[in-house]
């Protein structure tokens, strides 16, 4: 399956098994509105569970991969605890892209901000521009956090540098965000493109199955005590050696070739 679906504000391209996802609002720097986080809850939750779909890429149209939330739209008519279950269904989105079991990769350029940050870090991967600059802008108008911000950061950076983040909501740099482990790697805007692309032919090449495994054992051990750790690699570990991509590694090492994982 490969083709090509465009929708006002989310573009859609599968091709080969990647499958990218783009921001579509160049002009509001790629801002999501609720239309816009709908659309692409809907269309990350359907990525999970397609199996023509290995890799997912998620990227902005134009200069920035995205403002965060659009606050220029129409108060809502619904009451607090109906719009805290909408948003948290929207947040979702950041579960999945963390937990489905397949790579996720966040190519960010220019500015990356409020709940775009925690949808990238989302990501299993994120290559960033030396354009980019995360800002972490929920104090700045009062709101507390979402998209599992509070989540990803604790995680990340560990608890005292996510409150100062979070407390402050003072900007980021890529090279900021590289040393502190939010960020993968750093490139010039020029070559960014490129950059994702060598990861992406890296991940796609490799064993699908092995990358669904190692997906669980990492996101099990976030929260599970070191014995559960151990039981779930243990299983993972036996499944992997019984799989047809370990069958085909030892082959391609015998025959001294690189080895051709089903896709």
């Amino acid at each position: 399956m490969s083709g090509s679906v465009r929708t006002e504000d989310l573009l859609e391209s599968l091709d080969s098994g990647v499958l990218t996802l783009t921001l579509n609002r160049p002009e509001k720097l790629n801002a999501m509105d609720v239309a816009l986080f709908d659309r692409l809850f809907y269309a990350v939750e359907a990525a999970a569970y397609n199996s023509d779909v290995r890799v997912l890429v998620l990227k902005g149209a134009g200069r920035a991969f995205s403002a965060g939330g659009d606050l220029s739209g129409a108060a809502s008519t619904l009451g607090a605890d109906e719009r805290a279950d909408q948003l948290r269904r929207r947040s979702g989105v950041t579960r999945l892209l963390h937990t489905m079991p397949k790579p996720t990769v966040a190519m960010l350029r220019g500015a990356t901000a409020g709940a775009a940050i925690a949808i990238a870090l989302g990501c299993d991967f994120r290559i960033a521009s030396e354009t980019t600059k995360l800002v972490p802008a929920f104090v700045k108008a009062g709101f507390s956090g979402d998209f599992g911000i509070s989540y990803m950061l604790t995680r990340l950076v560990g608890p005292a540098k996510a409150r100062e983040i979070m407390f402050f909501g003072e900007p980021l740099t890529s090279s900021e965000a590289l040393s502190l482990g939010l960020v993968n790697k750093v490139v010039a805007d020029d070559a960014l493109e490129d950059e994702v692309a060598i990861w992406i032919e890296r991940l796609i090449s490799g064993p699908g199955f092995a990358y669904r495994m190692i997906k669980q054992n990492l996101n099990l051990a976030e929260n599970a005590s070191f014995e559960e750790s151990i039981a779930t690699e243990a299983g993972n570990m036996i499944r992997s050696i019984e799989s047809d991509d370990s069958a085909e590694a030892v082959r391609a090492f015998l025959e001294k070739r690189t080895p051709q994982f089903r896709r």
